[in-house]
């Protein structure tokens, strides 16, 4: 059996892998889920936190129940979209490592979208997800 999602960086490319994903995602058949974006805000009504990072991390967590609530894993996101409002590269790398961890090495492709805002006040950050399904 072949594995349902290869990932490629060409030598003639920019090396992704340090920063933890792939410049390529190959999918095999299956199905696809698509994930709506999330971010930080809370199922209890709590608060948004103001913090960056705090918010990056509520956000991998909501990422994650997705999988979860799909049977899937990180290893079967294929591509995942990041908007941040007011993106610089320190606001980048801020973001980096909770998205990395939440990522468990899987590494898929990854775009970073700066934009004005998002929709709900005080939100920083959204990651929106393309899942294949396991077989």
């Amino acid at each position: 059996m072949s594995t349902p999602i290869t990932r490629l960086n060409p030598e003639t490319m920019p090396d992704s892998t340090q920063s933890g994903y792939s410049q390529i995602s190959i999918v095999e058949p299956g199905r696809m889920a698509y994930v709506s974006g999330q971010v930080a805000t809370m199922p209890d009504g709590a608060p948004v936190p103001d913090d960056l990072v705090a918010q990056m991390r509520i956000v991998a967590r909501h990422a994650r129940s997705a999988l979860d609530a799909l049977g899937a894993r990180p290893q079967d996101i294929v591509i995942a979209r990041c908007f941040v409002t007011d993106l610089t590269a320190e606001r980048l790398n801020m973001l980096m490592p909770p998205l990395i961890d939440a990522f468990e090495g899987a590494a898929p492709s990854l775009t970073g979208i700066g934009v004005t805002a998002l929709a709900g006040a005080g939100l920083q950050v959204e990651l929106e997800l393309t899942v294949r399904l396991p077989d």
